[in-house]
Formats: structure tokens, C-alpha cells, sequence
């Protein structure tokens, strides 16, 4: 898609290499001519391991200093790249805390945002103040699910931290995807894992999925097994992660459909709207595949589907592709998810005619236990 407008020839380049890094990192390792590719990207994941590995050691052992807020902290992250459900897991632990007399946080890098400066406040709790290309697309979408959290982005979070005190009294602060974020001392750290692909290949970055060795996951307090409903676990997978977890309590978390609305109004519709319509759907999220699967769920019929690249900002080429291909299908409406309709503001008309599926995180069939389970840790 991204690279239609560029000569044939480096359109089938690009497509050939990204087809080559989507086996190596979903372990088809048949890679054939390319596997020198394959043995670079090998080479490269040794010194990434290298780098981590001290790192990781320096913070172990206190030369690389680690700060503390005067309140609790919770990190929601993961040790794989890619989309394992974090930000729905923050939405509803910040709603728990909320309902429960907490006054939370939430505090993000701000990934793909332009707003660069050391502290940008997306929400106070009540107003949303930037839009998708200055806030980043995860944190609007966080900022417009919650209502009275406010949303603070920085690179440096322990001073986006000490701000959310000062400014908003928080008590307790979400940071989100900060599992490797150790410069800052956390009360949970609550790790999730996509249940079909825990470690992916089991490489580093970037010849793998993984962010950082297995080891590192013995400094969570939380791991959640993530997938959407009804996805099943393999035994032998699950005895994987609890070799590499220890005693770590170990949940099953759950990325379901919640209602739709419309891109425009934000008119609601249940979910079995969507039952028995042909769906041209698209989407520029991490793991599309399960945005695909819950469609055909819903709908009945096999999705005609359009992937984007994670973060993607759409284009009016993109725009008009998404319409041309809806109408080559006969499709009787065109969906997308809540994280790519807040990128589509600019684009009215188009607004219109489009459905977005919104999507909500639960913890089955133990989420009171889970819930407990954090707010016993935030009083320890």
C-alpha cells in the first residue's frame, strides 16, 4: 500500500522485504536466497543482546540509578515488539482506580506525536488539548476513553511523573509500554504476552520479536496472556512462559469487541449490526490479523481487508484507495478500529460513512482476582 506510488520496481523490492522480515520474525524461517539477510540480522541481534545485557546488569546492580516518585507507580508493557493489548489494559486499570477512589495518571512517551517538548499534557481530565499528530494516535485514543484521567506524554518519566503529582495529585501513575523503561522505580509491573506468539521466534531485535531476553521477565509482578475471545492457549506454550516467569502470577487477558459507533457522530450500534454485511475493513495497527478474525466473527463473511503499517498517517491516495476497493467488493460498509479513526479527523466527508470498532480488555475468568491483585501490591 505505502509504496503504490513509487516505480514497480521498488514497489516489489520493498514488498519482497518486508515478506522476508515477516518470516524471520513469525519463525517461517524458509527464507531461501535471502537467508545472508537472515545471518546480518543475526549479527546484529548478538551486539543488541550485548548492549541490553549491560544495561540491564548496570540497573542490577544500582550504578545506573533508578528514581522513585511520592506515589505508586504501575507499568503496563511487554517484552516483544508489536501489538499485545496494552493499551486497552491501561484504559482499564485506570478506570478500576478511578472507581475506587484513586486519583490516576496516565504517563506515555507520546510515540509518533510532534510534540517534542519535555512535558505535554494531552488531557487534564476534562479537556483534550492536542490531536493525533501532536499527541501521538495511542494517547488521544486513551485520552478520549477516559474520562476525569488525565494524560501526560514526555520521553523523561520521572519528570512527567513529578508533574502528574504537583499539577493533578496523583496517587498513582500508569506508565505505558515502560517495561523496559527501568530508570524509574515501579510498585507493578505488569507484563503482557501475546498467547499465539509469547516470544515470536525467540531472537532479539532485530532478528526476532523480543525487546529484551527471557530472563528479564522474572522482574514482572503480572504476566496476562493476551489474545482475542475464545483463542486457546497450547499447554506446551503456557508451561513456556511459567518456566520463565517462576512463582509470577500468570492471568488470561482478553481483547473483545465492545460496541460500534459511527466515525462522525459517535452514534453507538451493537455489535450484531455488523451480522451478515459484506465488511470492507482496514487498519494500521500492530497485529491486524486479530482486527481481521474478530470482523469475520462478527460479521459472518470473510472481511475484505486493508492493512497499513503501524502509526500510519493516512494520506488522501489512501483515502481514495480505501473507497475504490469498497466499492470493488460490494461492501455494505466500511470499518476501521477507534486507534486509526482519531488519524482521520482531516478527512470529514469521509467520517461519514465509516464504522469503527471499538474494542475493551478483560481479564477471564479471574478479573476480580487481578484487579485485587494490583490494588493489594499498590498497598504493600
Amino acid at each position: 500500500m505505502l509504496y503504490d506510488s513509487a516505480p514497480s520496481i521498488v514497489y516489489e523490492i520493498m514488498k519482497k522485504l518486508r515478506e522476508t522480515v515477516r518470516k524471520i520474525l513469525h519463525e517461517e524461517r524458509d527464507t531461501g536466497g535471502l537467508s545472508p539477510f537472515l545471518c546480518f540480522l543475526t549479527m546484529l541481534s548478538v551486539l543488541y543482546s550485548g548492549v541490553i545485557g549491560l544495561r540491564n546488569h548496570l540497573y542490577n546492580i544500582g550504578l545506573l540509578n533508578i528514581k522513585k516518585l511520592s506515589c505508586k507507580v504501575i507499568s503496563v508493557g511487554n517484552i516483544t515488539v508489536g501489538g499485545t493489548g496494552k493499551t486497552p489494559m491501561v484504559i482499564m486499570l485506570a478506570q478500576f482506580l478511578k472507581e475506587n477512589g484513586y486519583k490516576p495518571v496516565i504517563l506515555s512517551r507520546g510515540y509518533g506525536g510532534k510534540r517534542k517538548q519535555a512535558i505535554n499534557v494531552v488531557s487534564d481530565g476534562k479537556n483534550i488539548f492536542m490531536g493525533p499528530a501532536r499527541a501521538g494516535d495511542e494517547p488521544l485514543l486513551i485520552a478520549q476513553s477516559l474520562d476525569g484521567v488525565p494524560v501526560v506524554t514526555g520521553a523523561e518519566r520521572c519528570l512527567t511523573g513529578t508533574y502528574a503529582v504537583e499539577q493533578f495529585g496523583a496517587d498513582v501513575v500508569i506508565l505505558d509500554d515502560a517495561f523496559q523503561h527501568r530508570a524509574l522505580h515501579r510498585d507493578v509491573d505488569v507484563v503482557l504476552l501475546d498467547r499465539n506468539r509469547p516470544f515470536g521466534n525467540r531472537s532479539l531485535l532485530p532478528a526476532g520479536t523480543l525487546r529484551e531476553p527471557l530472563k528479564a521477565l522474572r522482574r514482572s509482578d503480572i504476566v496476562v496472556l493476551t489474545g482475542i475471545e475464545g483463542s486457546q492457549m497450547e499447554s506446551s506454550q503456557r508451561s513456556l512462559v511459567e518456566g520463565h516467569t517462576g512463582h509470577v502470577p500468570i492471568f488470561d487477558g482478553y481483547r473483545r469487541p465492545k460496541n460500534i459507533i459511527k466515525a462522525d457522530m459517535g452514534h453507538k450500534y451493537p455489535l450484531d449490526y455488523l451480522y451478515g454485511k459484506k465488511v470492507c475493513a482496514f487498519a494500521g495497527i500492530a497485529e491486524p490479523e486479530y482486527f481481521e478474525t474478530m470482523i469475520t466473527a462478527l460479521s459472518g463473511y470473510e472481511a475484505e481487508f486493508i492493512p497499513f503499517p503501524d502509526h500510519h498517517v493516512y494520506t488522501t491516495e489512501d483515502i481514495e484507495k480505501i473507497k475504490n476497493i469498497s466499492k470493488e467488493c460490494s461492501a455494505q460498509l466500511i470499518l476501521t478500529t477507534e486507534k486509526d479513526a482519531i488519524k482521520l479527523i482531516d478527512f470529514e466527508d469521509f467520517c461519514r460513512n465509516i464504522y469503527v470498532l471499538r474494542i475493551e480488555m478483560s481479564v477471564s475468568p479471574f478479573q476480580d482476582t487481578f484487579l485485587n491483585t494490583i490494588q493489594g501490591k499498590l498497598g504493600e
